[in-house]
């Protein structure tokens, strides 16, 4: 039941030589060790995976895992991994208290606005209210004034309403100020007698927005500006979005100004790319690749929205043939570039949309996985760069690193391999040989 602890038990006892790892889904949550350097819980095993936030206990004598206060969104798989091989799966569902509400509140409100979105309750120094927006809390308030939050407060990383959300001290009631149409979407308020109210919040356009789509083609590695057609003065803000996420914004306040990592902490998909026209908020977009297309929109004081459709084409003479390239898992596998480096040449690798290594004159720039982009750590010392040629090895192959590799080098060729890493044969084996690959990855996270 919501609200509740509940214990996965490990049905062991723990020794010196003994290592437990838990999971949830992919994210290791808790671990212990002999080494009470190594004992840890959430953000502690990694940091910013702030969703258990002081709420989950290790058993230092067997290994168990409590989960206090549960919430439903601590709902899902549990895994836990053995030093001697062994796996066990829990599989956790945290239901509502009885008497829950579940009916669902309509809300709509103009772009630009602000919102209130009501308890109807009067809250005291018992009274605990957390108020969430899809899965994510985004306000709390409590008998305890340290712990009353809202947005990044709550959860570090998570700055979607930045200095746009008030609760009510009184009621626990939260008001949105400055709606944007990224703020559409389902509002719960969890209460401490069990209560959940939800409301489904729509956020219209203001009458005279400019819906027109602008189509905009760029070559690949040119640059490209998203003109705004206006003149800023000391009022204006202009804010600019890919897809749902905020890249840059400019103000008159210019302590405010910022684009893609000042804006939003840990999103770097443009690093040192974008640059602001102080005097028309226009975008500049340097030195584009292939995902950086999709739809850019800027947001305007004024409630005026445009939206541009950016397409990067591949240069003339791309190479657009797959290669495919099939590897044993526990194996190593060299992607080829068929080049020769210079000084002057940029090699960049992606896998999928992230970029995982990058080779070029300036050795600063050097980079693999991590290093590249901080957090994604999916191949944690696993991969080598030729610096004579570029290419990339992966090492210790796991099946999980099965997919588009894909080369883009400052000459405009591109590169693409489609890597299939397979298990052994024999079907007993290949499942083991996939309990393996989930022991390598965590492994990996601890080296």
């Amino acid at each position: 039941m919501e609200g509740e602890s509940v214990t996965l038990h490990t049905g062991v006892e723990t020794n010196q030589q003994d290592r437990i790892r838990w999971y949830f889904n992919d994210t290791r949550i808790a671990q212990i060790t002999g080494y009470i350097s190594f004992i840890c819980t959430d953000v502690q095993c990694n940091e910013g995976t702030g969703r258990f936030r002081d709420r989950l206990k290790l058993n230092n004598q067997t290994g168990s895992l409590t989960i206090m206060n549960a919430r439903t969104t601590d709902s899902g798989d549990y895994k836990l991994l053995f030093s001697n091989g062994n796996i066990k799966t829990f599989s956790v569902t945290v239901t509502g208290a009885s008497g829950v509400d579940t009916d669902i509140m309509s809300v709509s409100v103009m772009e630009g606005d602000s919102v209130t979105l009501h308890t109807g309750v009067e809250t005291n120094q018992q009274d605990r209210i957390r108020w969430y927006f899809n899965d994510t809390r985004i306000a709390q308030i409590t008998g305890d004034l340290s712990k009353t939050c809202t947005d990044v407060q709550c959860n570090k990383g998570t700055e979607r309403f930045r200095d746009r959300l008030k609760l009510d001290n009184q009621t626990g009631s939260l008001t949105i100020m400055n709606i944007t149409n990224t703020d559409s979407g389902l509002y719960k308020a969890r209460m401490s007698n069990g209560i959940i109210k939800k409301f489904n919040v729509t956020v219209t356009g203001a009458s005279g927005v400019d819906t027109d789509i602008m189509s905009v083609s760029v070559m690949e590695g040119d640059s490209v500006t998203l003109h705004t057609g206006v003149e800023t003065n000391q009022q204006d803000r202009i804010r600019w979005y890919f897809g749902d996420t905020r890249i840059a914004q400019i103000s008159g306040d210019f302590s405010k100004t910022c684009t893609d990592v000042q804006c939003n902490e840990g999103t770097e998909r443009f690093r040192d790319r974008l640059k602001l026209d102080h005097q028309t908020g226009s975008l500049t977009i340097m030195n584009i690749t292939n995902t950086d297309s999709g739809v850019y929109k800027a947001h305007m004081s004024n409630d005026i929205i445009k939206k541009f459709n950016v397409t990067v084409t591949g240069a003339s003479g791309d190479d657009t043939d797959i290669m495919s390239v099939s590897v044993m898992e526990g194996d190593s596998v060299t992607l080829h570039t068929g080049v020769e480096t210079n000084q002057q040449d940029r090699i960049r690798w992606y896998f999928g949309d992230t970029r995982i290594a990058q080779i070029t004159g300036d050795l600063r720039k050097i980079c693999t996985d991590v290093q590249c982009n901080e957090g994604t750590e999916r191949f944690r010392d696993r991969l080598k760069l030729d610096h004579q040629t570029g290419s990339l090895t992966i090492m210790n192959t796991g099946i999980t690193d099965s997919g588009v590799y894909k080369l883009l080098m400052s000459n405009d060729i591109i590169k693409t391999f489609s890597v299939t890493v397979t298990a052994v044969s024999d079907s007993t084996a290949a499942a083991s040989a996939v309990g393996a690959a989930v022991l390598l990855v965590a492994a990996a996270c601890m080296m």
